[in-house]
């Protein structure tokens, strides 16, 4: 299929629509969407909100002969099979409302379940502990279960029943749940029995490429032929086909995926996951190892919102020794440490603050904090797979020279910036069927960052302030 085809990105913040026709591509339509904080540590969204503006985004595209939507990945809610209306907001992948819950677990020793069978630790990031949250404590999902009408899953579930009716689920989706099977691709019943998920009300596993039934646009029946992860969406994007392909994603936080090809690459110890990268009829199940930042654009969001600047391109160069260097540092532990700490406790936090620190020496010492912890992910990676030596990157931070050359000095390794962006939607047209010249076309002039400089005294102090923050978030203070 090489006609005009529709790449639906929902994402954490926003939904948007990629039209793809040969090699050229735009974005006909981007919606946000509202963020709620009902009580610290959740984050929900709107599911009605979602979906209207997906149908929204559709209808935009204009004429097209096929769809391809991506989704957040671990964000899940419930619904109700015969009205598919929801009673539940969803609740999303940042949300850490079952934290007590998944420590009491790990302290009864149930820990190693996630592990050996999905290949993911225990951590409220993933979806099983937060569809388990809502079986416990919405009573109208155990009235729904009851009587055989409860839908449990991920947003991407959700969207295709409403408009499709197809009550599946991609595997790339399924194996970010802790619920998947990481080897075989179906729901482990172990693990469900575990979280207390129940079986009967999951979505079918099924391939990323393939019938997801149709939507009604425009009088016609357009068909959805791929539904994956945006993640796994955004590797494809970039090229990444070989083991040891790379690329990381800034979005609200930073996602590092690697190409591991039929060989699933198991790292506990580093805090890496495996997962997977693709599925297809054609050729099975594709893998990739994950590792990710919980905060990343989202910190230098917050750090504007503190007003500490004003304007991006203010922030774009800066003169003189890196604020690490100077013995400023940040760790961007706002909501915690990911890859490869796994450190839910963490909090975010400046060192070496004086009277002579000002607003932009702030900024500049968060924008390298994300670079470093970003760089202690790609580390790790290196230890488990071959990775190529320039790895490919986008999203905002991407257009940010001061973060990709500094990015590129304590990775060791060449950072290609993606100024074209849209790489995840580019990836899902692709699944869909999108040309394959769009992969190749120029849609923004690449930027390419050596490496310079030795990373050792960088990455050390960092690891130093790192060590602090989990310390803060596991031991009292002295009486």
């Amino acid at each position: 299929m090489t006609g005009r085809i529709a790449a639906i990105d929902q994402g954490t913040t926003s939904t948007r629509v990629l039209v793809a026709e040969g090699a050229q591509a735009r974005i006909a339509l981007s919606l946000p969407h509202a963020q709620h904080y009902p009580q610290s540590g959740w984050v929900e969204h709107d599911p009605e909100e979602l979906l209207a503006n997906v149908q929204a985004c559709l209808a935009a595209a204009g004429e097209i002969e096929a769809v391809g939507i991506d989704n957040q990945g671990e964000s899940c809610l419930a619904w109700d099979a015969r009205t598919g209306r929801p009673i539940s907001p969803v609740i999303v992948w940042q949300d850490n409302r079952t934290s007590a819950e998944l420590d009491q677990l790990k302290a009864d020793g149930a820990g190693e379940l996630p592990l050996a069978h999905a290949g993911l630790p225990m951590d409220p990031y993933f979806s099983a502990s937060k569809l388990a949250w809502i079986v416990r404590n919405v009573p109208e999902a155990k009235e729904l279960l009851a009587e055989g009408r409860l839908r449990l899953g991920t947003t991407d579930a959700f969207f295709l029943d409403r408009l499709a009716g197809r009550y599946v689920t991609d595997v790339t989706t399924a194996s970010r749940t802790s619920l998947m099977n990481i080897e075989s691709g179906e729901w482990d019943p172990a693990l469900c029995a575990l979280f207390g998920v129940p079986i009967e009300a999951l979505p079918r596993i099924v391939p990323t490429v393939g019938d997801f039934g149709s939507v009604k646009l425009n009088g016609r029946d357009v068909p959805i032929v791929a539904s994956m992860v945006d993640q796994q969406a955004g590797l494809y994007g970039h090229g990444c086909r070989e083991t040891g392909d790379a690329k990381i994603t800034f979005g609200t936080g930073a996602f590092v995926l690697a190409v591991t090809g039929k060989e699933i690459r198991r790292a506990p110890g580093d805090g890496l996951l495996p997962t997977v990268a693709w599925g297809r009829d054609s050729d099975g199940i594709t893998y990739a190892l994950d590792g990710g930042v919980y905060t990343a654009g989202a910190a230098v969001d917050w750090v504007k919102r503190l007003g500490l600047f004003d304007d991006f391109a203010a922030v774009d160069h800066f003169e003189g020794p890196s604020a690490i260097d100077r013995g400023l540092v940040f760790v961007p532990a706002l909501s915690g440490l990911a890859c490869p700490h796994w450190h839910r406790d963490s909090a975010a936090a400046w060192f070496g603050l004086t009277l002579d620190t000002g607003p932009l020496d702030m900024v500049r010492a968060a924008l390298e904090g994300i670079a470093l912890r970003t760089a202690e992910v790609v580390t790790a990676m290196s230890e488990h797979v071959a990775l190529a030596q320039a790895i490919s990157i986008d999203g905002g931070m991407s257009t940010n020279g001061y973060f990709c050359q500094f990015l590129a000095n304590v990775m060791g390794r060449a950072v290609l910036a993606r100024d074209g962006g849209e790489r995840t939607a580019i990836g899902t047209a692709l699944f869909a069927g999108a040309d394959a010249a769009l992969a190749f076309a120029d849609h923004g002039a690449d930027r390419r960052f050596e490496p310079q400089g030795d990373p050792a005294g960088a990455r050390a102090r960092f690891s130093e302030a790192i060590d602090f923050v989990r310390r803060w978030g596991r031991e009292p203070p002295p009486c």
